[in-house]
């Protein structure tokens, strides 16, 4: 009993809090499905009457409770108990009925209840898709009309909300047979019907759901039902449907006439006329269109929105490509401007966007002249004198005609005109801009460009009429810089630059921008025949190192920008990497250059993931960019310029280990360029950690010949002087050189050469007794290759032979007759093997 009071007291307690919106629909629900549940476990086995008729009552409520917010499947459960009690609550009464009226008045009352259960089982059911069930209660709720009328306007409006569910969910078929039914229902009993109005709302729905579902199939279904709806209630939705299936199904004009003549007399707003003119006119029934167009305005005498018929009219006559007609009717309309029959403000607005439209078509088709004359029609309608910022702007727009066309002064005219509406502009400082560059004022285009960059800070200041986005600013600057380019300013293009990258936020507008103006710088360069194009890319040189510096300037910046991804900057330092790559490729003949944009390359590509590719990439630029200082320092007179030069290149070779340190990593050899480079820059600046290097390479297993020779030139070349380190390369060749297969004679007697020469210094007679030795058995060397094959160069023979006969002479001078002796007689050896020059010296 506790229980059951507990249960009363929660389900009167949410009514009462519920109608002052205390809990939401969702609260109540689950307050009510508590409710229930407390009541179902209070049931006995017999409950009373007043007992059975509130369970009843709750379960209903909470059912439909559910199905409102949503939860249809949460209802079907306490529907199916409320069918249940009300079966009990029918035998309770059967059993305490004392006659035939008590069973009458029972039955009533229990067919009531059931009814309401049977139409929120059907609610269920179309919220859960089971049309079938659906259909079911419904039809067992039909047949109890007879017995129940007044409910014949519930049922009916239930089928027909049925009918709009399934409608938007494009059920076509489910919702014109529940709309059918609607329709079916309300002609049941015309005392509870809902009335023509709501029956012809149906029909219209029906009608729109044949036409929608499929029109050539269900057409004559669709006509039916719209024809009945007319029938029942005229209404402009209907008439304006009628038309639309008319004109889906193709049917003459004569037939369409028919339809409208229907409606003459029927009264419509102005603008449900124009709209129905203007679906007549959409769908090719220019005769009938225009004909009812022009019916239009005796309906509509005093109307003060009489001009809207004009603009549709225009608007159409454009749309079917009826220029002269339409300008015959804009005319028309300028003179009725001026003659006491002006558009309302909001009619005018709307001309204006036709003209500026039509305008715009034909300036995309350079067409100039004619979108000028379209734009002359929207100055007509200002006075002489008017200040107004889309007057400024049509002035701009004029402008730019008139430049495409050479008119440089009815431009500036125009510009004028702008400057005089809407001086703190931001785009007529552009036009004035434009012009000044056409005319090559530097002076006044860099005024315009300043003026541009201090407006593009605070646009909205000055340009909140125009709805000037934040990017507009950087957008003018952007395409200034281009415009400043194409006429060759690079100064102004500069200036240009710098606010650009100053004002723009946007990373991705920047980088567009940029590499627009990198294409077009290119694009200029390349036009030019090949004679002129290294001179063209050397007077641009100053602009493109400005892009490339900005580049990389606004990558790094770039890392605290939340919609610039990491992906995003990714792919746009490998296009200015790329690019500052070319580029370097192109400046062959001017080293400098070509060295300072393959250091803009690598340091562009260090914004890219570190994958082998770029790796390589990255050394290949450090390489060049050495290789160019290496050359220029051998090049410059003065050693301070050389040393500054020798230790640029030693910089870049020293970051270019440690790239080569991570690409050893996959297995990429070691560069022999890297340590020849690093050689000769070391050994030209007297770096003491040299003999260090040189440590590292004596432990190569596999070094080449050609690599030791290249060492021992370079040991040797001003300003390095390093004899020990050159002999020591040169002996390691030797020894190469004796371990191949077949002896190169040819390559083998140029190493020897320089060995000989480097060991033994032509003109020195006191000489070491160990020195001798070592030289003397490079000549020893020399005989045994020269006596193996024929391949020597006689010349070479005859320079050994020379060297050591000299050699012996010197000895001689200084007393040594032994050595002076042995010497001679090892140069007399050399001498059976010349050929041609035998005889001579012998």
């Amino acid at each position: 009993l506790q229980v059951e009071e507990s249960a009363v007291s929660l389900w009167n307690w949410t009514v009462t809090k519920h109608t002052g919106a205390v809990i939401s629909d969702e609260q109540r629900a689950k307050l009510r499905f508590v409710a229930c549940r407390l009541i179902c476990l209070c049931e006995g086995s017999d409950p009373p009457e007043g007992t059975i008729r509130r369970q009843i009552l709750m379960f209903m409520k909470t059912g439909k409770g559910w199905i409102d917010i949503g939860k249809a499947g949460l209802a079907d459960g306490f529907l199916e108990n409320a069918m249940n009690s009300i079966e009990k609550l029918y035998a309770t009464l059967q059993k305490g009925s004392e006659g035939e009226t008590d069973t009458q008045v029972h039955r009533a009352d229990v067919e009531k209840s059931l009814f309401k259960v049977l139409s929120y089982q059907a609610e269920s059911a179309v919220a859960q898709g089971d049309f079938q069930k659906a259909v079911m209660c419904v039809q067992r709720c039909k047949d109890m009309l007879m017995k129940l009328p007044k409910e014949t306007c519930y049922l009916s409006i239930l089928c027909y909300n049925f009918g709009v569910e399934t409608y938007e969910w494009k059920r076509y078929e489910q919702s014109s047979f529940w709309l059918s039914q609607s329709y079916d229902i309300g002609k049941m009993d015309m005392k509870y019907s809902v009335g023509k109005e709501m029956q012809a709302k149906v029909l219209r729905l029906l009608a729109t759901t044949y036409f929608e579902w499929d029109c050539s199939l269900y057409l004559d279904k669709a006509l039916k039902a719209i024809s009945l709806a007319n029938q029942e209630n005229l209404h402009p939705a209907g008439f304006f449907l009628k038309i639309k299936i008319l004109l889906k199904s193709g049917a003459s004009d004569e037939d369409i006439n028919s339809a409208l003549a229907e409606f003459t007399h029927f009264e419509m707003s102005l603008d449900f006329c124009l709209n129905t003119a203007k679906l007549l006119l959409e769908h090719g029934r220019e005769s009938v269109g225009f004909d009812f167009l022009k019916s239009v305005p005796e309906r509509f005498e005093s109307s003060p929105d009489l001009g809207k018929i004009a603009l549709l009219h225009i608007e159409f006559l454009l749309q079917n490509k009826r220029e002269l007609l339409a300008k015959q009717k804009i005319e028309e309309v300028i003179i009725g401007h001026y003659t006491g029959k002006q558009l309302l403000p909001e009619a005018l607005n709307q001309l204006h966007i036709i003209l500026w439209d039509r305008a715009a078509k034909h300036y995309e088709e350079k067409s100039y002249s004619e979108a000028l004359h379209w734009y002359n029609y929207s100055v007509s309608f200002y006075t002489p004198g008017q200040i107004d910022q889309n007057l400024a702007k049509l002035q701009r727009n004029m402008a730019s005609c008139y430049l495409h066309l050479k008119q440089i002064d009815k431009a500036k005219e125009a510009v004028k005109q702008a400057e005089r509406c809407d001086p703190n502009s931001i785009f007529t400082k552009f036009s004035v801009y434009k012009i000044a560059v056409l005319e090559n004022d530097t002076d006044k285009a860099m005024e315009a460009v300043i003026e541009m960059g201090k407006l593009a800070e605070k646009p909205s200041e000055h340009e909140d009429r125009l709805r000037v986005d934040k990017n507009t600013g950087s957008n003018l600057l952007s395409l200034a810089a281009q415009i400043a380019l194409e006429n060759d300013q690079q100064i102004v293009a500069i200036k240009a630059l710098e606010y650009l990258s100053e004002h723009l936020q946007d990373c991705r507008q920047l980088f567009t921008s940029l590499k627009c103006l990198v294409r077009l710088m290119l694009s200029k360069v390349m036009a030019e025949n090949a004679e002129k194009r290294w001179v063209s890319l050397k007077s641009h040189f100053l602009m493109v190192d400005m892009l490339f510096k900005l580049s990389h300037k606004k990558l790094a910046e770039s890392f605290t920008e939340e919609k610039f991804t990491g992906d995003m900057r990714i792919l746009e330092a490998h296009w200015f990497r790329k690019v500052a790559w070319n580029l370097a490729v192109q400046f062959k003949d001017s080293p400098e250059k070509m060295r300072d944009f393959f250091v803009l390359s690598f340091k562009l590509s260090q914004f890219c993931p570190s994958d082998k590719a770029v790796l390589i990439a990255q050394k290949t630029c450090l390489l060049m960019a050495a290789a160019v200082d290496l050359e220029m320092g051998r090049q410059q007179v003065t050693p301070s310029e050389q040393t500054e030069l020798f230790s640029q290149a030693l910089q870049h070779l020293q970051t270019c280990k440690e790239v080569w340190k991570v690409l050893k990593l996959t297995g990429e050899p070691q560069n022999t360029l890297l340590l020849l480079y690093e050689f000769e820059a070391r050994s030209k600046l007297n770096d003491p950690t040299l003999h260090n290097l040189m440590e590292s390479v004596w432990e190569q297993p596999q070094i080449e010949i050609k690599t030791l020779e290249i060492i021992a030139s370079l040991a040797m070349e001003p300003p390095a002087r390093y004899p020990v380190l050159c002999k020591k390369a040169l002996k390691s060749a030797l020894n190469l050189h004796r371990k191949q297969a077949v002896i190169d004679a040819v390559k083998f007697s140029k190493c020897l050469h320089s060995l000989i020469n480097i060991s033994l210094p032509t003109g020195l007679t006191d000489l070491d007794t160990c020195v001798l030795q070592e030289v003397w058995d490079y000549f020893e060397d020399a005989l045994s290759v020269v006596s193996i094959t024929d391949a020597y160069p006689e010349m070479e023979i005859l320079w050994l032979m020379t060297r050591a006969w000299n050699t012996g002479i010197f000895q001689y001078t200084v007393g040594k007759y032994k050595e002076a002796e042995q010497w001679c007689g090892l140069g007399m050896r050399f001498l059976n093997h010349l050929g041609s020059l035998k005889k001579t010296y012998e």
